[in-house]
């Protein structure tokens, strides 16, 4: 095919699909084996530095803070993000100097809230290179690329924009027709890390509501963290086997952690922590109140259940709870 563009962003995460495929054949079994694991263990066994993540969820919708906190917690770093629709997630990592790139569909802001102080001020300095920009639309088929074992997908999102030259997208001749097409190649994160309701110890998990990516994003990732609210028992994952949105084989960990998404909204259970949300865009507005952050609700709890009684406890998560159902109205911050 003719090339008749080409996007100066950095190409990251692209696998040839045959190697991919050999991969995958020789490092994920099969079996169904217990795949439980304590927090600190799984981060530590998939999250190694210099590794690129994608995290799912969308925005502050059913993101996983609580492994979020404890890659920050072992201090990892040189991480390469997947920035599609990655708002607190995103933000409190770069904060805490354990991100170096970041491939950018949506970032850096916290959506009504406002634009990121601790996100801007990393990349202004230098500390974090934005290595591509992409659209929501076109960094999603990138893991849909990857899933179908493709080397890129064909669509027609970001032709004529600036955002295709900020990518490491290429347009060519169609074959067919004659005219522009654009490429967007594969994506194939190291490790990703989803939050579902629930799983079982196999790790085939149900998540309720909209799934966003992460169908994609399970299968197109080497490595799977899967952090859920409550483990099920194997028997009624059989028994409505149309609710596992991520199959068993794709998982490398889960690990129970129930409320494991606050600050974040997760649906049907708890409302975002606007308070604590807040907070966090109020102390980062500066580097001395980001270590205050951190030392506080990272460093100086020994867990994600310690973090949780910080925030307020049975009281605070009963609230969000309520919120979530429509039987409390919100107390807005600052109001």
């Amino acid at each position: 095919m003719e090339v008749l563009l080409e996007g100066e962003g950095e190409l990251l995460a692209w696998h040839d699909p045959d190697e991919m495929r050999r991969w995958v054949a020789e490092n994920k079994s099969k079996e169904l084996v217990d795949k439980r694991m304590e927090l600190r263990e799984a981060v530590k066994k998939f999250v190694s530095d210099g590794c690129y993540i994608a995290f799912g969820g969308f925005g502050h919708v059913r993101v996983s803070m609580a492994v979020i906190y404890e890659i920050i917690r072992q201090r990892k770093r040189g991480l390469v993000m997947a920035g599609k629709t990655a708002v607190h997630d995103v933000d409190i990592l770069v904060a805490a100097g354990c991100v170096e790139k970041v491939e950018v569909a949506y970032s850096f802001g916290h959506e009504l809230r406002g634009l990121s102080p601790a996100s801007r001020r990393a990349v202004e300095q230098g500390r974090v290179k934005v290595a591509s920009e992409w659209s929501n639309a076109a960094f999603q088929w990138r893991f849909l690329a990857a899933a179908m074992g493709l080397p890129f997908i064909p669509t027609r999102v970001m032709l004529g924009t600036d955002t295709l030259r900020k990518s490491s997208a290429k347009v060519v001749r169609d074959p067919y027709t004659g005219k522009p097409i654009c490429l967007v190649p594969a994506c194939y994160p190291d490790v990703a890390v989803i939050h579902v309701h629930r799983c079982d110890i196999y790790g085939n998990c149900q998540i309720d509501g909209i799934s966003v990516e992460d169908f994609e994003l399970a299968r197109a990732a080497k490595r799977l963290i899967v952090t859920t609210e409550e483990i099920i028992d194997h028997e009624r994952v059989r028994r409505e086997p149309y609710r596992t949105i991520i199959p068993y084989f794709l998982v490398d960990a889960v690990v129970e952690v129930p409320w494991g998404a606050h600050p974040c909204n997760m649906p049907y259970m708890y409302y975002f922590d606007e308070e604590h949300i807040a907070e966090w865009l109020r102390l980062s507005r500066t580097e001395e109140g980001v270590r205050e952050y951190l030392d506080k609700y990272v460093y100086g709890v020994d867990s994600f259940e310690e973090y949780l009684e910080l925030v307020g406890g049975v009281r605070k998560l009963e609230y969000l709870k309520r919120l979530e159902q429509l039987r409390e109205e919100l107390k807005i911050p600052g109001r």
